[in-house]
């Protein structure tokens, strides 16, 4: 889920007493929220008039009044999470959304999602065919160190591709780590096999839903729109993810001086223990994964616009070609949840105490995905969205393609250290940047790619990640250590999205 990708609560290494923490990403969205609330007293409100698909009109903009008293603004400040959730319908005094006027807007729709994905997940965790599953594919391989590494890398990339692994990878050091030493590599090695395996596979995020799930949503797409780039990214930039961490492997194994992490105590244990005994499958974990592949490979045929990879006239000249959208997928993951919990023989109450407990485990990421949006319920009965739109018009305007891509990927990487959830970040800056796009004759779904790459590519390294953190305290690896370790990396992918952005752009 989303270095996720999702909400990443904020974890620090080693308490200091005096020391700085950084805040929760709900303490950002908040004082996010009160600052937006008092420039919107200052900035000058206006609105561009709208295309017949909704889009913003270049060179349309102009004043408006507001017409708000302070007591409305306050009841704005108060309402806004509250209208941000459920949305209202134009003139019934609440949240129009941008560009969607007099339609149903609000983040209720993803929200379920969110919660209906997580009930998914921890229920599929929970019976224990996905531990199985890849404890069973390290011990097949455990004498070939390379295939396994890279193999374990890829699945952990599948994972952060489709449904944005994240906080879940945590539950897999105790596996890798004895398995990288005793292969004869490094404690540095079982890191990156899992943070940097899943973390590529979230930069190129197909359908991840903590991803490119929220961020369509915001940015009023379909989830499936780009799949095809965001494909080709996945398709290069994981080999070299999987390439740079081989590479170090076969150094360290040949020459261990070369670590970059210091032995542990324990080490020789874990050598001897190694992966230890991985029983065959059930025929039950077997059905388990068949169930949450084929639910991974019906969401993607769901959502993808089947009519424009094709070719076809339009979106109806497919009979077959679903169309769904939150709500349609959200309870598909209901109900294949029910489905996973009874095939895996949890049993009425493990079933129901698991379904309570998914739904609990992710209400912080709904909850994050809510405050975001609140900000743009300011924003809009504000009136000042189009005033910000309209600041950027004429950079946009003088810039290519190409260079807008790049510069949307740039922009993104701080605000991706400000809002270290990945959901929370798509939600507040998409409504945003995604009509810049429009602009610049960039279609929105290349903004999201751009997005999801550069939050990608901090969620790597953030301290602020518990993902990151927790996994090198699992790990027992220094974060300066890893940060050594990575930054090559780093800089490669940093290159290498910047340039895809680009093209994706122009072309």
């Amino acid at each position: 889920m989303s270095t996720s990708t999702r909400e990443t609560p904020t974890v620090p290494t080693k308490p200091k007493r005096h020391g700085f923490r950084f805040p929760s990403a709900f303490t950002v969205l908040f004082g996010v929220t009160v600052a937006v609330w008092l420039l919107a007293f200052i900035v000058p409100t206006g609105a561009y008039e709208l295309d017949g698909d909704g889009a913003p009109i270049p060179g349309s903009y102009a004043g408006v009044d507001a017409g708000l008293s302070f007591g409305d603004r306050l009841m704005q400040l108060f309402m806004a999470p509250i209208n941000g959730l459920y949305g209202v319908k134009a003139g019934e005094g609440g949240f129009i959304g941008p560009y969607e006027s007099g339609e149903l807007f609000g983040a209720v729709g993803v929200f379920m999602f969110v919660l209906a994905i997580g009930i998914f997940i921890t229920m599929s965790m929970r019976t224990g065919a996905i531990d199985a599953g890849i404890a069973r594919v390290a011990r097949r391989f455990q004498s070939h160190g390379v295939i396994v590494i890279a193999l374990l890398m890829v699945l952990f990339s599948l994972g952060g591709t489709t449904e944005g692994m994240a906080e879940e990878t945590l539950g897999f050091y105790a596996l890798v780590i004895p398995l990288a030493l005793s292969l004869g590599y490094d404690r540095m090695v079982a890191v990156a096999t899992i943070l940097v395996g899943a973390g590529i596979g979230v930069l190129a995020s197909t359908v991840n839903p903590f991803a490119t799930g929220v961020a369509s949503e915001a940015a009023g797409v379909s989830i499936g729109n780009g799949i095809g780039f965001r494909l080709l990214m996945y398709v290069v930039l994981v080999p070299v993810g999987v390439l740079f961490v081989l590479r170090y492997a076969k150094r360290v194994k040949a020459d261990p001086s070369r670590s970059r992490v210091t032995a542990r105590e324990g080490d020789a244990e874990l050598i001897a223990l190694g992966v230890g005994e991985a029983p065959a499958l059930t025929g039950q974990q077997k059905s388990v994964l068949a169930v949450v592949g084929t639910t991974f490979a019906f969401m993607i045929f769901a959502i993808v616009p089947w009519a424009q990879v094709i070719g076809g006239p339009d979106a109806t000249s497919y009979g077959w070609q679903l169309d769904w959208y939150f709500p349609e997928l959200a309870a598909l993951f209901v109900v294949m949840s029910i489905l996973v919990g009874l095939i895996g023989g949890l049993g009425e109450k493990g079933l129901t105490d698991t379904l309570v407990r998914g739904a609990g485990d992710f209400i912080g990421v709904g909850l994050i995905i809510v405050l975001a949006r609140g900000i743009t319920v300011i924003m809009s009965n504000s009136q000042i969205t189009d005033t910000v739109l309209h600041s950027m018009e004429d950079v946009v305007n003088g810039s290519s393609a190409g260079v807008f891509g790049a510069t949307m990927f740039l922009i993104n990487i701080p605000l991706a250290f400000l809002v270290p959830s990945t959901s929370g970040h798509a939600a507040l800056a998409m409504p945003i940047l995604a009509p810049l796009g429009d602009f610049a004759g960039v279609p929105r779904s290349m903004v999201i790619t751009a997005f999801q790459s550069a939050s990608g590519v901090v969620n790597l390294i953030t301290p602020t990640s518990a993902v990151v953190m927790g996994g090198l305290a699992l790990a027992k690896v220094r974060y300066d250590e890893y940060l050594r370790f990575v930054w090559p990396l780093l800089l490669g992918l940093v290159v290498l999205c910047t340039a895809f952005v680009a093209i994706g752009s122009a072309l």
